[in-house]
């Protein structure tokens, strides 16, 4: 079934920060639907940090959009540009990448991407193809294309130039490479985040300069990270990581603020208009947050580890933060009976923490809080504390250990 043009300029829209020349693009929508033919959607990737987390995959997923919409993704990975290294946002030059990294990282990469995208519908190239082919004189003419004058209104170039900080000739070859992925391919449409406009902007100059239709400009905004405040960052820690364990991206996102839900459902998940409208209803109507960030959580989940799995992790979330339960899957401790008479030593001997991965100073502070509960009671001493076969101990919210009976290991030491 064909989507009509509105339709699809609907969901193209969707958490969009700027489209540059829309009905340029709802002129292409049209063309390619006269002509049956797919649009040709760019993305690049400089093949630097290898771990994608959600922030990353914003883009991603408004390629996936596209391919959904029926049109052909060709995915750019910049590894001939990945040796002068993109100078987006930095202060001084950026150390070049050597071939070894780039393709490491590339193939770190290509792995990672179709977590997001279908293998089927995308097309992987590498910009070393058509790069590393141009001679001299070729690049001498890319080069007369643009000026100097409109490169400085770069912002990082303005800066380093004002503040008299070097700024080496071949950086300004970057931005001007990464437009002619653009031609290389015939892109009718390339995507990025905000910090890529200007990039962009020049493959639609090149273009023209070439002879070509100018490609669409569609700009991502940047994702906020799981504390609500800065721009989503693994140094900042504020990230959730596409190959995360399933339960930690669960908690993880259980922790967003009630303000970005609709951000983060817009921007990390594949929700069609008609469903993000539904969910801004129920908000509005009184909806608990914390019931429709349980959605979000395992919608995204599942993106990355399936149903199944997603299910999984919402069910043990719902025993263990909401009905105050126990996981089925918990740690055991095997103790021998004269163990189970002695746990203040045995609580405090360091094999018994190196196990649990607890220090002494955070049991004495659970303690002191009320987080150490025996069979969900609290414990306000260990000193009488006696334990049995199958008893239940908790160090916190999430660690959970199950008492064993057995004379297979004992915790004290042997002369004990």
């Amino acid at each position: 079934m064909k989507i009509s043009i509105e339709e699809q300029l609907r969901i193209i829209q969707m958490g969009e920060a700027e489209i540059i020349d829309l009905e340029g693009l709802r002129d292409k929508l049209l063309l390619a639907q006269k002509e049956e033919r797919r649009l040709i959607i760019k993305f690049g990737l400089d093949p630097t940090a290898p771990d994608i987390h959600l922030g990353h995959t914003v883009a991603l997923r408004k390629a996936r959009q596209f391919q959904e919409l029926g049109h052909k993704v060709v995915i750019i990975i910049g590894d001939f540009t990945g040796r002068i290294g993109d100078p987006t946002g930095k202060s001084k030059t950026r150390k070049p990448l050597t071939i070894k990294q780039i393709e490491e990282n590339a193939e770190t990469y290509k792995k990672q991407i179709f977590r997001i995208l279908d293998e089927e519908k995308t097309e992987v190239c590498f910009n070393s193809q058509w790069l590393s082919k141009l001679s001299f004189q070729e690049v001498l003419n890319l080069a007369s294309k643009y000026t100097v004058a409109r490169m400085l209104e770069r912002e990082d170039f303005k800066n380093r130039f004002q503040g008299q900080k070097p700024i080496g000739i071949h950086e300004f070859f970057y931005p001007l490479m990464q437009a002619y992925d653009s031609i290389a391919i015939k892109a009718d449409v390339e995507l990025g985040g905000m910090d890529q406009k200007f990039n962009i902007l020049m493959g639609r100059t090149l273009q023209k300069e070439y002879g070509q239709e100018k490609q669409i400009a569609i700009l991502m905004p940047i994702l906020e990270g799981i504390d609500g405040i800065e721009k989503m960052s693994k140094s900042l820690g504020n990230y959730v990581g596409v190959e995360e364990a399933p339960g930690d991206m669960f908690i993880k996102l259980m922790t967003i603020p009630d303000s970005l839900i609709i951000r983060y459902f817009e921007l990390a998940t594949n929700i069609l208009p008609e469903g993000l409208d539904k969910i801004k209803k129920e908000l509005a109507e009184g909806a608990n947050p914390r019931d429709i960030k349980e959605r979000l959580s395992f919608d995204i989940v599942s993106l990355y580890h399936g149903v199944d799995e997603a299910n999984n992790v919402k069910e043990a979330f719902t025993m263990e933060f909401r009905e105050g339960g126990i996981p089925k899957d918990i740690l055991e401790i095997h103790l021998c009976l004269e163990e189970l008479k002695d746990f203040e030593n045995i609580i405090s001997s360091q094999a018994f923490r190196e196990t649990l991965n607890l220090s002494g100073s955070e049991i004495k502070r659970l303690l002191k809080q009320g987080g150490i509960k025996l069979n969900k009671v609290k414990v306000s001493a260990v000193t009488k504390l006696r334990l049995k076969d199958g008893d239940i101990l908790s160090f916190g919210k999430r660690l959970h250990v199950r008492i064993n009976n057995s004379e297979l290991h004992s915790f004290l030491p042997q002369n004990k």
